[in-house]
Formats: structure tokens, C-alpha cells, sequence
């Protein structure tokens, strides 16, 4: 375990898991040893996860002086450990207590952080207390769980400074099953107690100086709260994004104050899209959280790219970067892809109008339009119910508004660690199976309202759809044409000269 030495002298360790760009992660507990935060949930997939053990915990050394414990004075650990690695600017993750000691080192050090993640966290220090009634509610929303009634008694007791008789942990998992239970039962011997009665002080407390910086910080930052969490509870964590210039808030569904244990996958796509600094996210009106990349000028004219069924924004990389020449390119993740918000219902209805909500949130009143396969068929619907606001309209080997013929069967569900492997939520397949079966017969009959140019690409015989199909569906659009580029389904990728030669001759760039 490498370790490096405080100010003071204390020696201090920590871990590198996963490849990478380094993230900084700072504990909670407080004071419990970084262990406890394991891979979270596999964000190591993305991120090299530096996980600091705070003085006195893990393998780190108990300081000589037990006031250092305070969080305030913690800053300093932080800050040698930026040293330490070399690293101009640091991406700081602080989890619940250690949200504390993140939000401090970010008013002492502003210009060293390039992004900083607080997930479900604290900000005593920021004069944001979490008050017994927060979290007897939040509790309260556990009620009909088998273990409710015993845990509820106890979190009232121990909240009244009376000794519990049973265990408040369930309260703290958004699924108190074997998971959590192994989890929380090594609290007690990763947790520094001593240290813990230290790490906050209400009269050291100077919230209006440590609101002042922060209000001056010129990073972004995440808040991210547990549906079910009181510590703090969502109202809560947006009054802690408040404090930022660029802070925004996210809700993680069913989650509790160790999301990434709740919902690994959900957690990650959340806090991998924050991180990344290519991929942006936009909320839109129902809640859902669109991941999205862009390339090229701001003021150039926009192109917006959608993906097909089981891809992601990334597909589009080399094409885009070829149009960001002339033009401003925006690719968002359908929901259930990439890192984009998996929240379940893929019909193609759906898909269709969250595409012209992210429009609307973006303000893209008139873009030229890319779709490919599934995302064709979302690009057709879109310039079908707003024609003004589509100029040019691209499809490159699109699912038709035609029954599929033979039906398509259903989609045998895969193994649930196949499933969990997967870069996209499984039941987006019987979704758009179903809707690729059945589609709305008003989709065909609307075909005649695009007023925009449109160009059909067909990958010919090697592609599983029938180019006698696109060929009738651009007949169906008025101003339509078919071009065939006979490579197979993905053309972009099989012939990404070809494919950029017609979106030239079309006028896209």
C-alpha cells in the first residue's frame, strides 16, 4: 500500500484500483477506513479510483495530536496527496462525512479542483445540518419492511440519546439484503470512533466563510442523494448543490446512502458521466438524465446524431469529428444506453418525444438530423410531428414504419450476469421488438407532413432489412431519395468514406 507524509508527519496510505485518470476518493463514516467504499460498483471501469485512508483508519497512522482528526485540518492530507501525485488539478469524490472534508478542501483550494462528486453528503461545515426530523422521515419511507417496526423504535431512541435495542443499518441500504448486511456489518471495525467523536466541531463551524469560496468555485459538481436517504434526504442534497455556481443534483432511484451497493450500474452511469469530460447531461421534464457529447464550434449550425439499438453516442465519434469541421455536432444516449438513465419503458414513443424534449432543453429550434437503425426510425417520427423544425433529414438503414414480416419472436433474456455485463438495459430489446412488430399505424400516415430534404441509405443485400422496404419508405416522404451503399446494417462504420461523401453531397458539411 503506498504511503506518503502528512504536514504534520503522520504517514498516511492509500490504494490505486482500477485504469484510468486518477480520482480522488475521500471516506465518510466519518472516519471509517476507505475499504468499505470497494470498487463503487464498478466505477473502476472507468476512473482509477485513489482511495485515501484518513489519518488513523486503514492502513494510514494514528497522528500523535488528536485534534488533527478535525475535518478542517484534514484539509492539509488532501492536499499533500495532490502532491504526491503529481497532479496539477484533481477530480475529487467525498462520500457522506468525507463530503465535509471535500467541500473544505475545495473552498481552501479552488483552483485545484477540476471536478468534485459528493455523493449522498454532509455539509455541516457549510451550515447544512441534517436535523433528527430529516431523518426519521426519510425512514418512514421504509415502512411495510419486515424490519421496520424494530429499526424504526431504535433510530427514535438513539436520536433521543437513548440506547437502541436493535440495529438502524437497514435504514441505510435501499435493499437490506445479504449485500448490505456484509457490508454494514464491517462498519464497527473500519470505523475509528475516537477519531470520529473529532471530525466535527460545532463551534469551529465558520459556514458563511466556507459558503463565501464556495460560491466562487469555478468547477463542476455533482450532488448525488439516495430516494431514500435521510443523510441527507434529496431536498436536502439540492440545498447543498445551491451553494455551487455549477451545482447540479441527482436522485438515484431506490438508493440509500451507499447507492453504488443499491444499483451499481445506475450509480456509475450517473457519476462515469459526470466525470467525463467529453460527456455532458442534460434533465429532462420527466426526470430523466440524457448523457450526451458534442463536438465542434458552439455557433457553427447543429447536427444531431442518434444511435442505434444496443449502441451509444461514442458510435458516432469519427463521423463526428469529420462534421465538427462546419458543424456544431450534439449525440445524445437514448435512454437505456450508455450513460444515459436506465429508467425502464423503451417504447418508441417514448424514445421519440424525449428526443424533442433534449432538443427543447438544448434550445435547438432547427438542426439537421442523423439517425441510424433504431435511431433512424426515432429521426423519422421526430421530423414527421415537428417538420420546422428538421431542415435536413438522414437515414442511414433505418427500421420502416412497416410491420416487421416475419414478426420478430421473442428475445430469449440472457443470464443475469450476462445481463449486468451489458452497456445497455436488456429490456430495451423486447420494447423496440414489440414496436418493430406492431408499430403505430399513424407513423406511416404522417410520413407526408416532413418537409424536410431526406435522404434513405440502405446497406443493400448484406443488411437484415429489405432495401425494397427503404426504397417504398422514401417514396412515402415528400422531397425523399434512396441511395443503396451495399456494406450491411452499419454503414458509417463499413464504409465511413462512403458515408461521408453522401452526408457531404446532401449538404450536411
Amino acid at each position: 500500500m503506498p504511503i506518503f507524509t502528512a504536514p504534520d508527519g503522520t504517514r498516511l496510505a492509500y490504494r490505486r484500483v482500477g485504469e484510468g485518470e486518477p480520482l480522488i476518493c475521500l471516506p465518510g463514516g466519518a472516519m471509517r477506513a476507505s475499504a468499505y467504499l470497494g470498487d463503487l460498483g464498478g466505477l473502476t471501469a472507468h476512473r482509477q479510483l485513489v482511495l485515501l485512508d484518513l489519518r488513523g483508519t486503514g492502513g494510514s497512522a494514528v497522528p500523535d495530536d488528536e485534534d488533527s482528526y478535525h475535518c478542517a485540518r484534514q484539509v492539509a492530507d488532501v492536499e499533500a496527496l495532490r502532491a504526491h501525485l503529481g497532479l496539477d488539478r484533481i477530480d475529487v469524490l467525498a462520500h457522506s462525512a468525507g463530503g465535509n472534508l471535500g467541500i473544505l478542501y475545495a473552498a481552501a483550494h479552488p483552483e485545484r479542483i477540476r471536478s468534485l462528486a459528493l455523493i449522498t453528503p454532509t455539509a455541516w461545515e457549510a451550515g447544512v445540518p441534517i436535523e433528527p426530523a430529516d431523518r426519521l422521515a426519510a425512514a418512514g419511507l421504509r415502512k411495510g419492511e419486515p424490519w421496520f417496526d424494530e429499526a424504526y423504535a431504535a433510530y427514535e431512541a438513539l436520536l433521543a440519546g437513548r440506547e437502541p435495542e436493535a440495529s438502524i443499518a437497514p435504514f441505510f441500504y435501499g435493499r437490506w439484503d445479504d449485500t448490505a448486511r456484509a457490508h454494514a456489518a464491517l462498519d464497527a471495525e473500519q470505523a475509528n470512533a475516537v477519531a470520529a467523536a473529532r471530525y466535527i466541531d460545532p463551534a469551529r463551524v465558520d459556514a458563511p466563510a466556507v459558503r463565501t469560496a464556495l460560491a466562487a468555485l469555478d468547477a463542476p459538481v455533482l450532488v448525488l442523494a439516495g430516494e431514500l436517504d435521510g443523510v441527507p434526504a434529496p431536498a436536502k442534497a439540492a440545498e447543498i448543490a445551491a451553494l455551487f455556481p455549477h451545482g447540479e443534483v441527482a436522485v438515484q432511484r431506490g438508493g440509500g446512502h451507499f447507492p453504488w451497493l443499491d444499483d451499481p450500474g445506475g450509480f456509475v452511469r450517473t457519476v462515469a458521466a459526470f466525470l467525463a469530460p467529453s460527456v455532458h447531461g442534460v434533465r429532462l421534464p420527466g426526470g430523466n438524465r440524457i448523457a450526451y457529447r458534442t463536438w465542434g464550434d458552439p455557433a457553427a449550425p447543429p447536427v444531431v446524431l442518434l444511435h442505434g439499438r444496443t449502441e451509444d453516442s461514442a458510435d458516432w465519434t469519427d463521423v463526428a469529428e469529420a462534421l465538427s469541421a462546419t458543424r456544431r455536432v450534439y449525440a445524445p444516449d437514448f435512454r437505456g444506453h450508455g450513460l444515459s438513465d436506465w429508467p425502464g419503458g423503451y417504447a418508441y414513443g417514448q424514445l421519440i418525444e424525449e428526443v424533442r424534449e433534449f432538443l427543447d432543453a438544448l434550445g435547438l429550434d432547427r438542426v439537421d438530423l442523423v439517425g441510424h437503425s433504431m435511431g433512424g426510425s426515432v429521426a423519422l417520427q421526430v421530423a414527421a410531428a415537428e417538420p420546422g423544425r428538421v431542415a435536413r433529414l438522414l437515414l442511414e438503414d433505418p427500421l420502416p414504419p412497416f410491420p416487421v414480416d416475419p414478426p420478430r419472436p421473442p428475445a430469449p433474456r440472457p443470464a443475469p450476469e450476462e445481463v449486468r455485463a451489458l452497456d445497455y438495459d436488456w429490456e430495451v430489446i423486447p420494447a423496440t421488438d414489440e414496436g418493430a412488430n406492431r408499430p403505430d399505424p399513424a407513423w406511416t400516415a404522417r410520413l407526408g407532413a416532413i418537409t424536410a430534404p431526406t435522404l434513405v441509405l440502405s446497406g443493400g443485400p448484406a443488411s437484415f432489412l429489405p432495401e425494397a422496404n427503404l426504397r417504398r419508405l422514401a417514396e412515402l416522404i415528400p422531397g425523399g431519395r434512396a441511395v443503396t451503399i451495399p456494406v450491411g446494417h452499419l454503414i458509417h462504420r463499413s464504409d465511413p468514406d462512403g458515408f461521408l461523401a453522401e452526408l457531404k453531397g446532401f449538404g450536411m458539411y
